[in-house]
């Protein structure tokens, strides 16, 4: 039985192009991948909502040395798109290897989006990734040239689709007849087209190059200050985050909360010098429930000691000055 190996978001397109090929009999099993910027949720979903074997991996390290430096460059955002997808499949072009699979896909769509999915790009995307020749499109394979596979018989080209454009109409409509009883998001989401968080993003790498992957992490999580070009603070917004914020408290970072006030974690990232932190404090305590109090102490955690700081809480006008946003 001819086995392919396909990139699921747990978007409404790679679920389709999953059962364009399930349909033709053809023995499917999904990949996920996970990074900072997005996870398998979605996807997880979706391969059990049509019955498709799902492998997940995480791919957080190599994709953000990739995200320092895409070699095709950014799109309107921090998204590399054309670098990301083709990192996907050799990724994935490994694994089919590794296990037997005949042939990578994908829901990608001809001129769905006009940077990333344009006919020039979704031919970079495939030489790039390594694979060339073993990558089926299956929604709009009969609007491409044919591939190795419709050519040796492995897929029946006349049971795939020649969908175009950026309507999500078809989609829906053949999920509709399919008997997809709830239908997918249109898209399985990344952070990295969203503005505020790249904006976030940006700020990190041209402060911080050798930002890891924790440090990208903390994008994530609370309201985003930027100190001075050497230090940041991270403050909670909810006992969520609060609880998040506890797990990131390391060599390089402090921890701070107020000793006799309810109010949010915070985490000091790079410089950690008396008058930084004092500022910090100052902040943390703006938003605790002493934050009317002429002085507030707050209590700093370092990984292996602790200490105290009594600050007047900062001024809501100072301190949204520094707010990333």
């Amino acid at each position: 039985m001819t086995k392919a190996l396909g990139l699921m978001s747990g978007g409404l397109d790679s679920t389709l192009a999953a059962m364009v090929l399930m349909r033709q009999g053809i023995e499917v099993t999904g990949i996920a991948f996970v990074t900072p910027f997005f996870g398998a949720e979605k996807a997880r979903k979706a391969a059990a909502a049509i019955g498709q074997p799902l492998i997940i991996a995480d791919i957080s390290a190599i994709h953000l040395q990739m995200l320092k430096h895409p070699h095709h460059g950014y799109g309107r955002f921090m998204n590399p798109c054309i670098d990301c997808h083709a990192m996907m499949f050799r990724l994935a072009g490994e694994k089919m290897q590794e296990d037997g699979y005949d042939f990578l896909f994908s829901g990608e769509v001809l001129g769905q989006r006009p940077m990333s999915q344009n006919s020039t790009a979704l031919k970079a995307v495939a030489k790039h990734s390594g694979f060339l020749e073993q990558i089926l499109r299956p929604l709009s394979a009969r609007r491409l040239a044919p591939t190795a596979m419709e050519q040796n018989g492995l897929v029946d080209r006349n049971q795939l689709l020649d969908i175009q454009g950026r309507s999500r109409k078809p989609q829906q409509a053949l999920a509709r007849e399919w008997g997809l009883k709830e239908l997918p998001a249109v898209a399985g989401g990344c952070l990295l087209t969203e503005r505020s968080f790249s904006n976030q993003l940006r700020d990190l790498f041209s402060h911080h190059g050798s930002a890891d992957v924790s440090d990208v992490e903390l994008l994530n999580i609370g309201r985003q200050f930027r100190l001075k070009p050497t230090a940041k603070l991270v403050v909670g917004r909810n006992q969520e985050d609060n609880q998040a914020l506890e797990g990131f408290l390391t060599e390089s970072r402090l921890l701070l909360r107020c000793q006799d006030f309810s109010g949010p974690l915070g985490v000091l990232c790079g410089d950690t010098d008396q008058t930084t932190q004092e500022q910090a404090a100052a902040i943390v305590a703006s938003y605790s429930q002493g934050k009317d109090e002429p002085l507030v102490k707050v209590l700093c955690f370092a990984h292996n000691s602790s200490s105290s700081l009594t600050v007047p809480p900062m001024p809501r006008e100072e301190s949204i000055k520094m707010l990333l946003r």
